[in-house]
C-alpha cells in the first residue's frame, strides 16, 4: 500500500516536472514569435501599405492597416518625406494606423484620437451616423479641416441635414449630387447589372403566375420610417392585392431559409421577386438623390418599380418609361387603378420593360455618372468610395502644405447647405393606416423640428471654439 502511494507521488512529481518543462518551452516559443513580429513590424516601418478594396457588404466592421500607433512613426509635415496625420474621429475604418498613398501624396490615417493636438494633425474625418456632440475635436485650430462622410438616411442623424451643421465641414461625401464627392449611385454596381436579363421572367410566365401571386410585392421590415410608407401601402392594399413578405404589413411568408435579412441578396430571393409584375420601391426617407437598392433591385430583376422617394428620381432612371413614380399628392386608390390597368394590358405594361429587353440605357446622365465616378461598387479593379474620400481630403491637405511652402495663402473649402438636405417628413392623412405603431409614425416630424434647434445650438457652441458638456449643449438647445 505504501509503495503504491510512493509510486503515485513520484508519478505526480514527474507530471509536474513535465508540465513545467512544457511551460518553459511555450514561453521560449512565445518570445521567439514576439521577436519575429517586432522585426517584421520594424520592416513595415520602411514600407508604404495601401488598403485593399474593402468588401462593400461589411466594410464598417473590418480591420485593416499596420496596427502601428501613429506616435511610433516619423513626425509628418514639414521636412521632405514626412506626412500629415488624418484622424478618423468616428472610428469607421477601425485602423490604428496606415500610411496611405493618394497619387503622389501620402497621408497617415488613424483612429487614434490622442493625436488631436499633434502639430502634424491636419484633418478630422467624421462618419455621419456616429457623429456625436459628446466628443468633438475642439478647440478647432486654424489649420484643422473637418470632413463628413454620410451616405445614409436622415433618420440616422437629423441634425446634420441643416445648414448650421453641414457648413461646419470643409469636405463632404454624401448621397447628394451637390456634395464634393457625390455617392448618389452607391447602390448601383454598373450598367451591365441593369441591362442583364439573368433574372428576367417573361410576361407570359408572369401572367401565368398571377393565378397564385398578387400583381404587386412589398418587402420591408423597417416599419414606419420618416417617409410614412407603411401608411400609404396600407391604404393602397385596400384597392389592389399586395403580397407583403417583410415584417411591415406582413401577409405572406417567405421560405424559412430566406427570412433572415442577410438572405435579401441571395439568388433564391431574387427569383421570388422576379416573378412579380410590380415591386413597391418605397424609400425610408424622401430627399433628392437619396436612392437605394429599393429602386435598383427591381430594375435589375426586370420588375417594374413603383417608386416613392427621391423627388428627382427621373434624373436617375435608365429610361423615361422604366418606373411608375408615385405622386404623394394623389390618393393610393388612383395608383391602384393605374397598376390594375397595366396588369390587364400586356402592351402597355411591356413599355416599362422595353429598355430592359433591348438592353439599352437611354439616360445619358446615368451612363456618364457610372463611367466617370472615381470609385467602384463591389469592383476589385477600382477604389471604393471610402478610400476615394480619404484621398480627396489627403490631396487637399497637401495642396495647402504646398501653398504654404510657396508663401501662398492656404485654400479654404466649405460645405454648403445643399450638400446634405432633406425636407420636413410627411405624414399621410388617411382615414386608416398602421395602428400598432402610431407612436413611431408621429415621432419623425417632432424629431425633425427638434433637430433644427439642435443644429443651431451645435453651431453656436462650435463657434465658441472650446469644449462643452452635454449639459451645456442641451441647455443651449432648449434656450434657443
Amino acid at each position: 500500500m505504501l509503495n503504491s502511494r510512493k509510486m503515485a507521488r513520484l508519478s505526480i512529481v514527474s507530471l509536474r516536472k513535465l508540465f513545467v518543462f512544457f511551460l518553459c518551452l511555450s514561453a521560449v516559443l512565445f518570445l521567439l514569435i514576439t521577436l519575429q513580429v517586432v522585426v517584421e513590424l520594424g520592416q513595415f516601418e520602411r514600407t508604404v501599405h495601401i488598403l485593399p478594396p474593402r468588401d462593400e457588404s461589411g466594410w464598417r466592421h473590418r480591420l485593416h492597416g499596420s496596427g502601428l500607433l501613429a506616435s511610433q512613426r516619423t513626425s509628418p509635415g514639414g521636412p521632405e518625406g514626412q506626412y500629415p496625420y488624418i484622424v478618423w474621429w468616428s472610428p469607421l475604418t477601425g485602423e490604428i494606423g496606415r500610411l496611405g498613398e493618394c497619387g503622389t501624396n501620402k497621408c497617415f490615417f488613424t483612429i487614434n484620437r490622442t493625436l488631436y493636438s499633434h502639430p502634424s494633425t491636419q484633418a478630422f474625418l467624421f462618419y455621419g451616423t456616429d457623429f456625436n456632440i459628446e466628443s468633438l475635436p475642439l478647440p478647432r485650430r486654424e489649420h484643422h479641416q473637418w470632413a463628413l462622410f454620410h451616405e445614409e438616411s436622415p433618420k440616422n442623424n437629423y441634425k446634420l441635414f441643416h445648414e448650421p451643421v453641414i457648413t461646419l465641414f470643409n469636405h463632404t461625401a454624401t448621397f447628394s449630387q451637390h456634395s464634393q464627392l457625390p455617392l448618389t449611385s452607391q447602390y448601383l454596381e454598373n450598367l451591365e447589372v441593369l441591362t442583364s436579363q439573368t433574372y428576367l421572367v417573361s410576361l407570359n410566365q408572369k401572367n401565368e403566375l398571377r393565378k397564385t401571386l398578387a400583381p404587386v410585392v412589398y418587402v420591408q421590415s423597417d416599419c414606419d420610417p420618416p417617409s410614412d410608407r407603411d401608411a400609404y401601402v396600407s391604404e393602397l392594399m385596400k384597392h389592389i392585392r399586395v403580397d407583403s413578405y417583410g415584417q411591415c404589413l406582413h401577409n405572406k411568408d417567405l421560405p424559412s431559409h430566406l427570412r433572415d435579412s442577410i438572405a435579401m441578396e441571395e439568388q433564391a430571393f431574387y427569383q421570388i421577386l422576379a416573378q412579380y409584375k410590380f415591386i413597391l420601391a418605397f424609400e425610408n426617407a424622401v430627399c433628392d438623390d437619396y436612392i437605394t437598392e429599393k429602386l435598383w433591385r427591381p430594375l435589375k430583376l426586370g420588375v417594374v418599380p413603383v417608386y416613392y422617394g427621391a423627388p428627382n428620381v427621373r434624373q436617375w432612371l435608365p429610361s423615361n418609361s422604366s418606373a411608375v413614380v408615385v405622386d404623394p399628392d394623389e390618393p393610393p386608390e388612383k395608383l391602384a387603378l393605374y397598376l390594375k390597368r397595366l396588369d390587364e394590358n400586356d402592351k402597355e405594361y411591356a413599355t416599362y420593360l422595353e429598355w430592359k429587353l433591348k438592353r439599352e440605357v437611354s439616360n445619358l446622365e446615368l451612363v456618364k455618372e457610372l463611367k466617370e465616378r472615381p470609385w467602384g461598387v463591389q469592383d476589385l479593379t477600382q477604389e471604393n468610395y471610402i478610400d476615394v474620400f480619404e484621398c480627396m481630403v489627403c490631396s487637399r491637405v497637401w495642396e495647402n502644405i504646398d501653398r504654404q511652402k510657396k508663401g501662398l495663402v492656404p485654400k479654404t473649402w466649405q460645405a454648403e447647405g445643399n450638400h446634405l438636405k432633406c425636407p420636413l417628413p410627411r405624414v399621410f392623412d388617411f382615414a386608416s393606416g398602421p395602428r400598432k405603431r402610431t407612436s413611431l409614425r408621429g415621432i419623425w416630424t417632432a424629431s425633425y423640428e427638434q433637430s433644427k434647434k439642435e443644429a443651431r445650438a451645435l453651431r453656436h457652441l462650435a463657434e465658441r471654439n472650446k469644449n462643452f458638456t452635454v449639459e451645456q449643449y442641451w441647455k443651449e438647445v432648449f434656450t434657443d
